[in-house]
């Protein structure tokens, strides 16, 4: 029996129990075991199996019978989730795409046929093995997003039934790590996994409400909206029990204010990587950004104040980079990390670190602070290259009031800034941007951010 045939057969065992909630009607595990039998005959007889096949759609019950049904004909899956069509063409091209699928109206599966042929080395090579995978992409941040293999049997493989399963909302998409490290472990454990499409603070506060959500898993990026949108104090949101975040640094301001907001409720670190899948994690407190990581398949260690990490469940290997790993298998995160005991705290990426006259600073711990003012929604910080010190520190800042007047917040960025950071640190200049620094993955992206300007 392989990784799948064992997952899908404890579908059978938890039967008429709630596997999702969608659009507040219940599916059960019987109902998602029987989509996957008849979308897996849909596909069959479209000749749809072992090829690369790219799907559009989000967490809809149809679009999770179908993520299965692919792997069970043995595609390599490329989930699109909310991507826009420039991104998507990138990708077709960077994973060889051939067809191209979604859902339509009653239950109409609609194919577009891209006619490629595979000419990428390790597809080619992985699909002689004849085994399903998937494709994941990076958020492109810090640049072009590097296409990512996985061996699905070697994912699957991880979630073997037993643990505890709360009722979580699925907030992180099918195209990204962690929201296929939620799906698969809640069905791994038959918990119960609300889905939607509507990432809002205020819808996101309603579900909780509605269906007495557990476990939030969601981004800092997120939590510093929600937060300020104060939608959490007009709902009852004392079913929450644990609130997991990662994908980003959480700023300092943001996690204690939350421990405020949230008194009763466990704040829990997550850390992954769409290379290396996510590690066991236990923060030190609600309130604090040490944790600890490892765990099950995962060695870590630290050289020269750089995370790196090892195990036997990393992906195949980049589509369109060179091997991220060393002859023993440890690929070097790029985060960099203070340590404390058994503890660690990420600091950053060693990639955006900004040298100005020889002193390092971290973009996050710029944006710590002036994403505290009242006047800010969203801020991103990188450096500039300037000829006297190297570089300079610069602001893109989104402000909460679309009519403020420019030359006046300037002013109070750099008189908030003198009294709370040292003067290196200090943006030297600073940009408004009107429109969203996060992704639909409510993730920060650097670089787009800074093209814009």
């Amino acid at each position: 029996m392989n990784s799948l045939e064992r997952f899908l057969s404890d579908f059978g065992d938890y039967g008429d129990k709630t596997a999702l909630i969608w659009n507040e009607q219940n599916y059960s595990y019987t109902w998602l075991l029987d989509r996957i039998k008849y979308w897996s005959n849909i596909l069959a007889d479209e000749g749809i199996e072992k090829s690369i096949v790219g799907f559009r759609g989000d967490y809809s019950p149809e679009i999770i019978a179908l993520f299965f049904a692919l792997i069970q004909l043995k595609n390599i899956l490329v989930p699109l989730g909310g991507s826009n069509k420039e991104e998507q063409k990138r990708y077709f091209d960077i994973a060889d795409v051939h067809y191209i699928l979604s859902i339509a109206d009653r239950e109409r599966l609609v194919i577009e046929d891209l006619k490629t042929s595979v000419g990428n080395a390790v597809l080619t090579e992985f699909m002689q093995r004849q085994s399903p995978g998937i494709v994941l992409f990076s958020s492109g941040s810090t640049g072009t997003p590097k296409g990512m293999l996985h061996d699905c049997e070697r994912l699957l493989s991880k979630y073997v039934r037993g643990k505890k399963a709360l009722t979580t909302l699925a907030f992180l998409a099918l195209d990204h790590i962690g929201g296929i490290n939620t799906l698969l472990y809640q069905l791994s454990n038959g918990g119960t996994t609300v889905t939607n499409d509507d990432r809002r603070p205020e819808t996101i506060c309603r579900l909780i409400e509605s269906y007495q959500i557990e476990l939030l898993p969601v981004s800092p990026t997120f939590l510093n909206l929600l937060l300020m949108s104060e939608a959490y104090k007009e709902y009852d949101l004392s079913s929450l029990k644990i609130i997991s975040y990662g994908t980003e640094v959480m700023p300092e301001s943001t996690l204690l204010a939350l421990a405020n907001a949230f008194p009763g409720v466990r704040l829990k670190q997550t850390y992954g990587l769409s290379e290396l899948g996510i590690l066991s994690s236990k923060s030190e407190s609600s309130d604090s950004k040490w944790v600890s990581l490892g765990g099950e398949d995962y060695q870590v260690k630290i050289v020269d104040n750089v995370l790196w990490i090892k195990t036997n469940s990393a992906m195949v290997g980049y589509l369109n980079a060179p091997s991220p790993f060393d002859d023993q298998g440890w690929m070097n995160t790029g985060d960099v990390v203070e340590r404390k005991g058994d503890y660690v705290k990420i600091l950053g990426r060693q990639s955006e670190i900004i040298v100005v006259g020889g002193l390092k600073v971290f973009p996050q711990e710029v944006e710590d602070v002036l994403v505290q003012m009242p006047e800010i929604e969203e801020v991103t910080v990188f450096g500039e290259p300037n000829v006297i010190t190297g570089n300079v520190v610069v602001a893109v800042v989104k402000p909460l009031d679309r009519s403020i007047d420019e030359r006046k917040m300037r002013k109070l960025i750099q008189s908030y800034c003198k009294q709370r950071l040292q003067s290196y640190k200090i943006p030297v200049k600073v940009y408004f941007n009107k429109s969203e620094h996060h992704n639909h993955r409510y993730k920060k992206i650097r670089s787009k951010v800074m093209q814009k300007l």
